[in-house]
């Protein structure tokens, strides 16, 4: 006897149980960007919740190496190098991707639960580290160097909402091949 096949809106996330509701629906520029990057960070979040290591490090489909957890350490680099190295001008290369391996962040995406909580405190830790410069900075029109030439943070925020929104899409689709759960 075949089982009743999910509808697709029986997948997703509750509203009551989704981390993204009720932020700032009104504010400036800085609050907008802000918003929309702390709902782009929690759809990773979501994306990743209840999975273990071996699912985190699952990989989608030959050739790509990619998997949830590289995914988070992807993003670990990515906040460590624009806030950290461009914004701040520290030196703070990045953790997972370097000149010797420069797949770094997804090869080493491993099933190790020690490599996952690395990968999300280093994460996390970058979060932090940028939403203070945030706070701190000036304006959105205080500027930084990528690449040789000048960029401004607000160009930055709009990067990086830009950076977690594709790979959330990325995401969806590693999810869902893993226990079919999509996501809003």
């Amino acid at each position: 006897m075949n089982a009743t096949p999910r509808k697709r809106a029986d997948l997703f996330l509750p509203v009551e149980d989704d981390p993204r509701q009720n932020g700032p629906t009104l504010g400036d520029e800085v609050t907008t960007l802000m918003e929309y990057l702390r709902c782009q960070r929690l759809t990773l979040e979501v994306k990743c919740a209840g999975l273990d290591a071996e699912q985190l490090a699952r990989r989608s489909v030959e050739p790509s190496t990619m998997s949830l957890l590289g995914l988070v350490r992807h993003m670990a680099d990515v906040e460590r190098v624009w806030f950290r190295a461009r914004m701040a001008g520290l030196d703070a290369p990045p953790y997972f991707r370097l000149p010797e391996d420069p797949d770094g962040d997804w090869d080493g995406a491993l099933p190790d639960r020690a490599l996952v909580e690395e990968a999300w405190r280093l994460l996390r830790a970058e979060q932090e580290f940028g939403d203070a410069f945030v706070a701190r900075a000036p304006s959105l029109d205080l500027t930084g160097e990528a690449h040789g030439e000048p960029v401004s943070l607000r160009e930055v925020l709009v990067h990086l909402v830009e950076e977690y929104a594709r790979h959330n899409g990325h995401a969806d689709f590693l999810r869902e091949r893993i226990d079919g759960r999509v996501g809003q």
